[in-house]
């Protein structure tokens, strides 16, 4: 092997690896908004722990979903946790005497505040096996912290308020969304491949779909239920 050549091999050692070509899957999730849940009656209306009104939360609502991919490569993750990193630290708060956002998806590892926003005391607990927990009771003001290290469903109540519930969805990368009150939604950037898209909702079944990202642009995958 010539000195020229061996030259040549030590430059593209050093040289940056091209950028992996990425597209973005994007599309619509149609789904029908049920009527209010019935909240749970007060054996005690106008005590001081409870708030007046209806606190029923609509079933079936699009944003309540979440759209993920499996497999993703640790490239595509880590590209995504970026971007996590630069938006609001996750919360699901206590407002209104109800859990906002009913659905909250995360990666595993991911720690999450419960802040509470009413004038009335609440407890966050969870008998999940994924993750089991006792916030206590605490007021207005006051928040928690919880960091869930292991993939599954988290569900969320509120021992003073039987009418509460969320869903903590972790997952095992970032490459995730929700959609908008459209139904709207798009992944974070994806390499060139075949990927399984997966759908959850608190309300309905679980959708699949196998997509192809091209090498060059997007992808737009419709779904309804």
């Amino acid at each position: 092997m010539t000195h020229r050549l061996w030259s040549c091999l030590a430059l593209a050692a050093c040289l940056p690896a091209p950028a992996q070509a990425s597209g973005v899957i994007r599309g619509v999730l149609q789904a029908s908004v049920s009527a209010d849940a019935p909240a749970a009656a007060d054996p005690y209306p106008g005590r001081a722990g409870s708030l007046p009104g209806n606190h029923g939360v609509p079933h079936g609502r699009p944003e309540d979903a979440v759209v993920w991919v499996e497999h993703v490569s640790p490239a595509a993750d880590s590209a995504a946790a970026t971007l996590a990193r630069n938006a609001a630290a996750p919360k699901l708060a206590q407002k209104n005497q109800s859990f906002v956002p009913r659905v909250l998806p995360i990666a595993t590892g991911t720690t999450v505040d419960f802040p509470n926003f009413d004038p009335i005391f609440h407890n966050v607990f969870s008998l999940s096996p994924i993750k089991r927990f006792d916030l206590g009771k605490y007021p207005r003001g006051q928040s928690r912290r919880i960091t869930f290290g292991k993939t599954g469903l988290v569900n969320v109540f509120c021992d003073i308020h039987s009418n509460m519930a969320a869903f903590i969805l972790v997952l095992p990368h970032h490459v995730f969304t929700q959609p908008d009150g459209a139904g709207r939604f798009a992944l974070p950037p994806l390499p060139h491949g075949r990927y399984l898209l997966r759908v959850w909702h608190p309300d309905l079944p679980t959708l699949e779909r196998e997509v192809e990202v091209p090498a060059n642009g997007d992808v737009t995958v419709d779904l309804a239920y």
